[in-house]
Protein backbone atom coordinates (compact mmCIF):
# COMPACT_ATOMS: atom_id res chain seq x y z
CA UNK A 1 0.00 0.00 0.00
CA UNK A 2 2.69 2.23 0.83
CA UNK A 3 3.43 4.69 -2.26
CA UNK A 4 5.59 7.94 -3.46
CA UNK A 5 3.21 9.19 -6.06
CA UNK A 6 0.15 9.66 -4.02
CA UNK A 7 -1.21 12.03 -6.10
CA UNK A 8 -0.53 10.79 -9.71
CA UNK A 9 -2.57 7.74 -8.18
CA UNK A 10 -5.54 9.96 -6.77
CA UNK A 11 -5.44 11.69 -10.42
CA UNK A 12 -6.06 8.12 -11.96
CA UNK A 13 -8.13 6.98 -9.78
CA UNK A 14 -10.33 9.71 -10.11
CA UNK A 15 -10.10 10.28 -13.79
CA UNK A 16 -11.23 6.52 -14.34
CA UNK A 17 -14.27 7.35 -12.20
CA UNK A 18 -15.87 9.84 -14.54
CA UNK A 19 -18.13 8.77 -17.18
CA UNK A 20 -17.65 9.58 -20.74
CA UNK A 21 -20.93 9.34 -21.67
CA UNK A 22 -21.69 12.11 -19.13
CA UNK A 23 -19.51 14.33 -21.03
CA UNK A 24 -20.97 13.89 -24.33
CA UNK A 25 -17.52 12.75 -25.57
CA UNK A 26 -17.04 10.41 -28.50
CA UNK A 27 -17.41 7.06 -27.73
CA UNK A 28 -16.49 5.85 -31.58
CA UNK A 29 -13.44 2.67 -31.54
CA UNK A 30 -12.52 1.17 -28.66
CA UNK A 31 -11.92 2.69 -25.76
CA UNK A 32 -8.40 0.95 -24.24
CA UNK A 33 -9.04 2.97 -20.24
CA UNK A 34 -12.05 3.43 -17.71
CA UNK A 35 -13.09 6.37 -17.19
CA UNK A 36 -11.67 9.80 -18.91
CA UNK A 37 -8.40 9.44 -21.16
CA UNK A 38 -5.74 11.44 -20.42
CA UNK A 39 -5.97 13.84 -22.93
CA UNK A 40 -9.74 14.36 -22.03
CA UNK A 41 -8.93 15.09 -19.09
CA UNK A 42 -6.29 17.62 -20.36
CA UNK A 43 -8.19 19.69 -22.36
CA UNK A 44 -11.21 19.84 -19.96
CA UNK A 45 -8.61 21.66 -17.37
CA UNK A 46 -7.22 23.52 -19.58
CA UNK A 47 -3.96 22.58 -18.90
CA UNK A 48 -1.40 20.08 -21.58
CA UNK A 49 -1.55 16.34 -21.84
CA UNK A 50 1.88 16.24 -21.76
CA UNK A 51 2.50 18.20 -17.77
CA UNK A 52 -0.97 15.93 -16.53
CA UNK A 53 1.18 13.05 -17.61
CA UNK A 54 4.15 13.96 -15.71
CA UNK A 55 1.42 14.80 -12.64
CA UNK A 56 0.58 11.39 -12.61
CA UNK A 57 3.59 9.52 -13.29
CA UNK A 58 5.08 11.78 -9.83
CA UNK A 59 7.33 13.72 -12.07
CA UNK A 60 6.38 17.07 -11.24
CA UNK A 61 4.39 17.02 -7.84
CA UNK A 62 3.54 20.32 -7.01
CA UNK A 63 0.74 21.69 -9.28
CA UNK A 64 -0.01 25.33 -8.96
CA UNK A 65 -3.66 26.06 -6.65
CA UNK A 66 -5.14 27.24 -10.06
CA UNK A 67 -4.47 23.59 -11.39
CA UNK A 68 -5.85 21.75 -8.31
CA UNK A 69 -8.99 23.79 -8.96
CA UNK A 70 -9.16 23.25 -12.27
CA UNK A 71 -8.77 19.30 -12.18
CA UNK A 72 -10.82 19.13 -9.34
CA UNK A 73 -13.88 20.86 -11.69
CA UNK A 74 -13.35 18.48 -14.07
CA UNK A 75 -12.97 15.36 -11.92
CA UNK A 76 -16.10 16.38 -9.75
CA UNK A 77 -14.42 16.63 -6.68
CA UNK A 78 -16.61 17.68 -3.23
CA UNK A 79 -15.29 20.29 -1.03
CA UNK A 80 -13.26 17.79 1.26
CA UNK A 81 -12.01 15.30 -1.33
CA UNK A 82 -10.66 18.90 -2.91
CA UNK A 83 -9.10 19.79 0.31
CA UNK A 84 -7.40 16.98 -0.21
CA UNK A 85 -6.16 16.94 -3.36
CA UNK A 86 -4.67 20.32 -2.49
CA UNK A 87 -2.78 18.68 0.48
CA UNK A 88 -1.14 16.71 -1.70
CA UNK A 89 -0.21 18.84 -3.99
CA UNK A 90 1.67 21.04 -1.14
CA UNK A 91 5.28 20.52 -0.33
CA UNK A 92 5.79 17.75 2.26
CA UNK A 93 6.05 19.42 5.58
CA UNK A 94 8.88 18.52 8.30
CA UNK A 95 7.70 15.46 10.65
CA UNK A 96 7.33 17.06 13.90
CA UNK A 97 7.62 14.76 17.07
CA UNK A 98 4.00 13.83 18.02
CA UNK A 99 3.24 14.91 22.02
CA UNK A 100 2.52 12.60 24.57
CA UNK A 101 -1.85 13.40 25.55
CA UNK A 102 -1.74 15.98 28.37
CA UNK A 103 -2.28 15.66 31.99
CA UNK A 104 -4.94 18.15 31.77
CA UNK A 105 -6.36 16.01 28.59
CA UNK A 106 -6.51 12.95 30.65
CA UNK A 107 -8.38 14.88 33.77
CA UNK A 108 -10.71 15.53 31.42
CA UNK A 109 -11.64 12.67 29.57
CA UNK A 110 -12.02 11.30 33.38
CA UNK A 111 -14.07 14.18 33.97
CA UNK A 112 -16.95 12.88 31.64
CA UNK A 113 -17.77 9.67 33.69
CA UNK A 114 -21.18 9.34 32.16
CA UNK A 115 -19.92 10.06 28.92
CA UNK A 116 -17.78 7.32 26.72
CA UNK A 117 -14.34 9.79 25.26
CA UNK A 118 -11.05 8.76 24.02
CA UNK A 119 -8.27 10.55 22.22
CA UNK A 120 -6.96 9.32 18.81
CA UNK A 121 -4.34 10.49 16.48
CA UNK A 122 -4.74 10.86 12.36
CA UNK A 123 -3.87 7.33 12.02
CA UNK A 124 -6.98 6.63 14.22
CA UNK A 125 -4.45 4.92 16.94
CA UNK A 126 -5.87 4.99 20.79
CA UNK A 127 -3.79 7.19 22.98
CA UNK A 128 -6.41 7.55 25.92
CA UNK A 129 -10.07 6.83 27.23
CA UNK A 130 -11.88 6.93 30.16
CA UNK A 131 -13.66 3.66 31.63
CA UNK A 132 -17.02 4.52 29.79
CA UNK A 133 -15.16 4.39 26.45
CA UNK A 134 -13.55 0.88 27.67
CA UNK A 135 -16.91 -0.44 28.65
CA UNK A 136 -18.64 0.79 25.67
CA UNK A 137 -16.31 -1.32 23.61
CA UNK A 138 -12.68 -2.88 23.30
CA UNK A 139 -11.34 -1.26 20.39
CA UNK A 140 -11.12 2.09 22.69
CA UNK A 141 -8.43 0.31 25.04
CA UNK A 142 -5.46 2.52 24.23
CA UNK A 143 -3.24 1.02 22.45
CA UNK A 144 -6.01 -0.05 20.08
CA UNK A 145 -6.23 1.46 15.90
CA UNK A 146 -10.19 2.25 15.31
CA UNK A 147 -9.70 1.37 11.35
CA UNK A 148 -7.45 -2.21 12.50
CA UNK A 149 -10.90 -2.87 14.86
CA UNK A 150 -13.45 -2.35 12.15
CA UNK A 151 -11.93 -4.20 9.63
CA UNK A 152 -9.89 -7.02 10.96
CA UNK A 153 -12.02 -7.61 13.89
CA UNK A 154 -15.04 -9.93 13.64
CA UNK A 155 -16.22 -8.69 17.36
CA UNK A 156 -16.46 -4.90 15.99
CA UNK A 157 -18.57 -6.01 12.56
CA UNK A 158 -21.27 -7.28 15.12
CA UNK A 159 -20.78 -4.18 17.17
CA UNK A 160 -21.52 -1.96 14.86
CA UNK A 161 -25.00 -2.72 13.09
CA UNK A 162 -24.28 0.39 10.58
CA UNK A 163 -21.10 -1.73 9.88
CA UNK A 164 -20.86 -1.00 5.98
CA UNK A 165 -21.72 2.85 6.19
CA UNK A 166 -19.10 2.69 9.01
CA UNK A 167 -16.34 1.37 7.07
CA UNK A 168 -16.99 3.66 4.16
CA UNK A 169 -16.96 6.66 6.88
CA UNK A 170 -13.64 5.30 8.52
CA UNK A 171 -11.99 4.84 5.20
CA UNK A 172 -13.04 8.10 3.85
CA UNK A 173 -11.24 9.91 7.32
CA UNK A 174 -8.50 8.06 7.30
CA UNK A 175 -7.13 9.34 3.86
CA UNK A 176 -8.41 12.65 4.47
CA UNK A 177 -6.52 13.10 7.76
CA UNK A 178 -3.47 10.39 8.19
CA UNK A 179 -0.09 11.20 6.91
CA UNK A 180 0.45 8.76 4.36
CA UNK A 181 4.43 9.36 4.60
CA UNK A 182 4.27 8.43 7.50
CA UNK A 183 6.35 5.13 7.62
CA UNK A 184 3.81 3.56 10.65
CA UNK A 185 1.29 4.41 8.80
CA UNK A 186 2.41 2.67 5.63
CA UNK A 187 2.51 -0.47 7.80
CA UNK A 188 -0.75 -0.17 8.99
CA UNK A 189 -2.23 -0.07 5.70
CA UNK A 190 -0.45 -3.17 4.51
CA UNK A 191 -1.81 -4.86 7.31
CA UNK A 192 -5.56 -3.12 6.16
CA UNK A 193 -4.49 -4.20 2.52
CA UNK A 194 -5.59 -7.78 3.76
CA UNK A 195 -9.06 -7.11 3.98
CA UNK A 196 -10.87 -6.89 0.47
CA UNK A 197 -13.88 -4.48 2.12
CA UNK A 198 -10.63 -2.21 3.53
CA UNK A 199 -8.80 -2.19 -0.14
CA UNK A 200 -12.28 -1.96 -2.40
CA UNK A 201 -13.35 1.29 -0.34
CA UNK A 202 -9.78 2.80 -0.02
CA UNK A 203 -9.12 2.59 -4.06
CA UNK A 204 -12.22 5.21 -4.17
CA UNK A 205 -9.58 7.45 -2.97
CA UNK A 206 -12.53 9.20 -1.17
CA UNK A 207 -11.93 11.61 1.52
CA UNK A 208 -14.14 12.97 4.30
CA UNK A 209 -12.49 14.07 8.19
CA UNK A 210 -14.53 13.16 10.72
CA UNK A 211 -18.15 14.36 11.22
CA UNK A 212 -20.24 14.73 14.65
CA UNK A 213 -22.56 12.27 13.65
CA UNK A 214 -25.17 9.44 15.15
CA UNK A 215 -23.88 6.22 15.82
CA UNK A 216 -25.13 2.89 16.78
CA UNK A 217 -24.04 -0.11 19.04
CA UNK A 218 -25.47 -3.85 19.42
CA UNK A 219 -23.81 -4.08 22.62
CA UNK A 220 -23.74 -7.67 24.36
CA UNK A 221 -24.30 -6.31 27.54
CA UNK A 222 -27.31 -3.57 27.56
CA UNK A 223 -28.41 -4.21 24.23
CA UNK A 224 -28.29 -1.43 21.18
CA UNK A 225 -27.62 2.05 22.01
CA UNK A 226 -27.96 4.80 19.81
CA UNK A 227 -25.06 7.76 20.69
CA UNK A 228 -24.02 11.31 19.21
CA UNK A 229 -20.71 11.54 18.67
CA UNK A 230 -18.44 14.53 18.70
CA UNK A 231 -15.26 15.05 17.53
CA UNK A 232 -12.93 17.68 19.00
CA UNK A 233 -9.47 19.64 18.72
CA UNK A 234 -6.68 19.44 21.10
CA UNK A 235 -5.22 22.43 21.67
CA UNK A 236 -1.32 22.88 20.74
CA UNK A 237 -1.73 19.16 19.84
CA UNK A 238 -3.32 19.01 16.50
CA UNK A 239 -2.71 15.85 15.86
CA UNK A 240 -5.25 14.84 18.56
CA UNK A 241 -8.39 14.56 18.59
CA UNK A 242 -10.83 13.65 21.44
CA UNK A 243 -14.11 11.65 20.33
CA UNK A 244 -17.23 11.84 23.11
CA UNK A 245 -20.33 9.73 23.10
CA UNK A 246 -23.46 11.46 24.88
CA UNK A 247 -26.83 9.95 24.40
CA UNK A 248 -30.18 11.75 24.20
CA UNK A 249 -31.41 12.50 28.06
CA UNK A 250 -34.45 10.23 29.24
CA UNK A 251 -34.16 8.07 26.26
CA UNK A 252 -33.16 4.86 25.96
CA UNK A 253 -29.83 4.44 24.53
CA UNK A 254 -29.20 6.98 28.46
CA UNK A 255 -30.42 4.39 30.78
CA UNK A 256 -28.65 1.65 28.72
CA UNK A 257 -25.34 3.92 28.71
CA UNK A 258 -25.51 4.68 33.20
CA UNK A 259 -26.14 0.73 33.10
CA UNK A 260 -23.56 -0.03 31.15
CA UNK A 261 -20.92 2.20 32.76
CA UNK A 262 -21.92 1.54 36.35
CA UNK A 263 -21.58 -2.24 35.83
CA UNK A 264 -18.11 -1.46 34.33
CA UNK A 265 -17.19 0.57 37.51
Amino acid sequence: MATDNLLGEFLKARRAQISPTDRDLALSGRRRVAGLRRDELARQAGISEPYLTRLEQGVDRNPSPQVVRALARVLELDADTTAYFHSLAAPVPDAAPAPDVSEDVHQLLDSWAGSPAYVRNRRFDVLAANKAARALAPMYEPGRNLAREVFLSPEVRELLPDWPQIAEQTVAALRAEADLRDPATAVLLTELNTSADFLCLWEKHDARPSRDELKRFAHLIVGELSLRRQALTVGGAEQQVIIVYQAAPGSPSADALARLITDGN
